[in-house]
């Protein structure tokens, strides 16, 4: 019996995706709990799996392609019942509002589609490098740089082959930089003004936006423009918490612990504390949250993630950081669905490793604060007799919605956090 396959709605606010990736080959057999194929939204790249057993048919919509919630992605028969599965190759050759006019018995399908992916100049190479572990964005990026995913060396997990490896890739093949075209001078104007070309003499590598890129600035222009923000910033001496984190962090166990891990729950904390400072501005009201949700931003070769560490404020320490750690796992392996981005009032983006001193960042869209983290700087102040003493210090600067917030809601939050990184061990037991 043939079934079709749709784009799924993978968040409340999706209107449309883009298929990035076809994991099945036409004509082959999958399992039920299978990935069958990959949808990219402005948020993350989620794998879709069969509910299934079944044979994969022709797809009807092209990888890259975008297309609205609900729409005809492809066919799978299940091999189940008299009647049969269309012809796989003429439904990939008929324009996806076309009707199939043949029927074809069950026992064809693998044939013909087997048949219809030859037609479509699949390579041998192509076909082995779908069956190896690679993340979404590296398979954009091959495909967007003509590489082959078959020669490719990975370098993650179980072989999985990643962005930087396909760059490396790049990197070793000769390559002739692309020369922006010059226009031709256009004839003077009658004042004699000398025309001026389009481009001027540039040179270099032209990359098209993927669909990630183009939504990610869209919706950070727009919470630039729409979001009225101001900022708040704080320095927190913080010798007492490196201490603690050298005594409890070990390499060998598991969770890792890291300083980012406090801040997170220093934040959580003061959620808790100050429940009516947890809110974010709909169209509709003020909606204020029920837990002390946290997002924590995350680095990726796809762009910058945010995922949300759930109920952030009543974890112990440990049970944060196991979920923030797996949170971060999946947001670099592609793996991050929508539901693990949404929600939260506050997210938190530690810069530090980077060797800032101090950010400014930008609203996440839906929440109404982020919290800049800075890295550990070494200074000498005067004590409390005027004399020189070595601190240790970050500076915290917390961006505020003011249509959420006014400065001193923003003021008794950042001081809230501030208070818990300087009493580092009511972190382990609030």
């Amino acid at each position: 019996m043939r079934h079709e396959w749709l784009m799924p709605k993978l968040g409340l606010t999706m209107t449309e995706g883009v298929l990035s990736e076809w994991t099945v080959a036409p004509g082959t057999r999958f399992k039920a709990g299978d990935c069958v194929f990959v949808v990219e939204n402005d948020k993350a790249a989620s794998e879709i799996s069969a509910e299934d057993d079944g044979v994969m048919g022709a797809p009807l919509v092209a990888v890259g392609e975008t297309v609205a919630v609900g729409a005809v992605l492809g066919h799978w028969d299940d091999g189940l019942g008299s009647a049969a599965t269309p012809a796989v190759s003429q439904a990939a050759a008929q324009p996806p509002t076309a009707q199939p006019a043949v029927a074809a018995p069950a026992a064809n399908v693998v044939a013909r589609a087997a048949t219809a992916f030859a037609d479509a100049s699949i390579s041998a190479p192509a076909m082995a490098a779908a069956r190896r572990p690679v993340t979404p964005w590296a398979r954009k990026l091959a495909q967007q740089q003509g590489i082959e995913l078959a020669v490719v060396s990975g370098s993650g997990p179980r072989g999985r082959v990643r962005a930087r490896d396909v760059e490396a890739a790049l990197r070793d093949q000769a390559s002739t930089p692309v020369v922006a075209p010059v226009p031709a001078p256009a004839t003077p104007a009658a004042s004699g003004a000398p025309a001026t070309a389009a481009f001027g003499v540039l040179a270099g590598r032209l990359q098209a936006f993927t669909s990630l890129q183009r939504a990610a600035a869209a919706r950070l222009t727009a919470a630039k423009q729409d979001i009225p923000h101001f900022y708040l910033a704080r320095e927190v001496e913080v010798s007492k918490l490196r201490d603690l984190h050298a005594r409890l962090k070990d390499p060998e166990t598991e969770p890792r612990l890291t300083l980012n891990h406090f801040i997170v729950a220093a934040v959580g904390r003061a959620l808790r504390a100050l429940p009516e400072l947890n809110r974010v501005w709909t169209a509709q009201g003020m909606l204020v949250l029920d837990r002390p949700d946290v997002g924590v931003a995350v680095h990726t070769e796809r762009g910058l993630l945010v995922p949300v560490v759930r109920d952030a404020g009543r974890l112990s320490l440990v049970a944060l950081a196991r979920q923030a750690n797996a949170l971060a796992e999946r947001a670099r392996a592609g793996r991050l669905a929508a539901d693990d981005m949404a929600g939260g009032a506050i997210t938190v983006s530690n810069a530090g490793m980077h060797g800032l001193t101090a950010m400014s960042s930008i609203i996440v869209p839906g929440q109404s604060m982020i919290l800049g983290v800075g890295g550990v700087r070494e200074l000498f102040r005067p004590d409390p007799q005027g004399q020189p003493a070595l601190q240790r210090e970050v500076m915290l600067t917390l961006s505020v919605d003011h249509r959420v917030l006014d400065g001193v809601g923003g003021a008794a939050l950042l001081n809230a956090v501030v208070e818990g990184l300087i009493n580092p061990t009511r972190l382990l037991f609030d």
